[in-house]
C-alpha cells in the first residue's frame, strides 16, 4: 500500500522542535547570547554552552517524544536498535566516511586559496605560546602532535563524549521526521529536511554561531549557508540511517563532523570568510557532503530500503513511484 505523509504529526513535531528551541534561544540571548555569554560553573562553562547543549539541542528529541504521546502513535519504529548485524557497514561509513568528506571540502578550500594554507601551523603555535604565557605551564609536545591527538580523539573518545548531545538532534530529525517525509521520495524529502534543520539553527546563527556577526549580509547569508550545509550533511546522514536501519550511524557521523571541525583550521592562516571555509559550515568546506548528497539523490534505487522497523516494508512498486517524485 502506498504510504502518505502524515502532515498532522509533521506539524506537531515541527511546532514542538521549533517552539522549544526558539524559546530557549530567547533565554540564551537574555544571558548574553554567544558574544557576551555569562560565565557559569566557576568560569569553566558559560551560559551559551550550557543552555545550548542541555536545552536547545535536545528539542528535536523532545518533539519526537511529545508527538508520539499527543497522537498516541505508540513506540514502534523509533530507530534506536543498533542493528549492527544489518548495518555495521553504515556505522563504518559514518565513522570514517564523514571524516573524509569533511576533509575533502577543506582540501579543496586550501587548493583554491593557498594564501590561507600554513603547514607550519604558526597561528596555533602562537595561540599555544600565549596560553603558556598566561598560565605559566608549557604544553609538553609540539603543535603537530597536538593536531594528531585531536584527530585521533575526534574518531574515538570524542564520539563517546559528543554522542549524547548529537542524539538529541538525530533522534528527532532522522529517527522521526525523516520517516514521516520519506513518502515524498528522497529527492523532495532530503532537501526539505535540510531546509528545516538549517532554519532550526537560525537563532544560534543570528547570535554568531559558526559564522560570527561581521560577515556580509549577516545573519541571513549565514542562515542560508547553514541550510546548504544541513542539506549536504543531512542527506548523507539520512541515507546512512535508512540503509543501516538505525539512528546510530547518524549520531556517530554527527559526532565525527563536530569533532573534526577544529582539525581543518590547524593549518589556517589569515581570516577567510567563514561563509566560504575551510570549516564544513562554509560553502567550499561543505562541498564534500553536498556533492555526496547530489550523487546519492541521483541514484533513487539506493534509497529503496525497508521504511519501518518491522516485517512490513514499502513494496517495490510503491517505492519506485515515491522515488520518482
Amino acid at each position: 500500500m502506498k504510504q502518505q505523509v502524515d502532515w498532522k504529526r509533521v506539524g506537531i513535531f515541527l511546532a514542538v522542535a521549533y517552539g522549544w528551541a526558539y524559546a530557549v534561544s530567547v533565554v540564551i540571548y537574555q544571558f548574553g547570547g554567544l558574544a557576551n555569554a555569562t560565565p557559569w560553573l566557576g568560569g569553566a562553562f558559560n551560559s551559551y554552552i550550557v543552555l545550548t547543549a542541555l536545552f536547545y539541542m535536545p528539542a528535536p528529541a523532545l518533539a519526537h517524544v511529545v508527538t508520539r504521546w499527543i497522537t498516541q502513535e505508540g513506540w514502534q519504529d523509533v530507530y534506536l536498535r543498533p542493528k549492527l548485524a544489518q548495518g555495521w557497514r553504515f556505522w563504518v561509513l559514518a565513522w570514517l566516511g564523514t571524516a573524509v568528506l569533511g576533509l575533502v571540502g577543506a582540501v579543496i578550500f586550501y587548493i583554491l586559496y593557498p594564501v590561507h594554507f600554513d603547514p607550519s601551523m604558526s597561528q596555533i603555535e602562537q595561540t599555544l605560546a600565549e596560553l603558556t604565557a598566561q598560565t605559566g605551564e608549557a604544553i609538553p609536545f609540539g603543535v603537530g602532535t597536538l593536531a594528531l591527538i585531536q584527530g585521533i580523539a575526534a574518531l574515538t573518545i570524542g564520539i563517546i563524549i559528543n554522542a549524547p548531545f548529537m542524539l538529541g538532534e538525530e533522534f528527532g530529525w532522522r529517527a522521526y521526521l525523516q520517516q514521516k517525509l520519506m513518502p515524498l521520495g528522497p529527492r523532495i524529502a532530503m532537501p526539505l529536511m535540510g531546509l528545516l534543520w538549517g532554519l532550526w539553527h537560525a537563532p544560534l546563527i543570528a547570535m554568531g554561531h559558526n559564522y560570527g556577526v561581521g560577515y556580509p549580509g549577516a545573519p541571513w547569508t549565514g542562515i542560508a549557508m547553514m541550510c546548504v550545509m544541513t542539506f549536504g550533511i543531512g542527506t548523507v546522514f539520512g541515507w546512512l540511517v535508512l540503509r543501516g536501519g538505525s539512528v546510530w550511524p547518524a549520531v556517530i557521523g554527527h559526532a565525527v563532523v563536530n569533532g573534526f571541525s577544529g582539525i581543518v583550521v590547524f593549518v589556517l592562516q589569515g581570516q577567510p570568510s567563514p561563509l566560504v571555509g575551510p570549516a564544513v559550515s562554509g560553502a567550499i568546506g561543505s562541498l564534500g557532503f553536498v556533492v555526496a548528497a547530489v550523487v546519492l539523490l541521483s541514484q533513487p534505487r539506493w534509497w529503496v530500503v525497508p521504511m519501518v522497523d518491522t516485517a512490513e516494508s514499502i513494496s517495490a512498486p510503491d517505492a519506485e513511484l515515491a522515488l520518482q517524485k
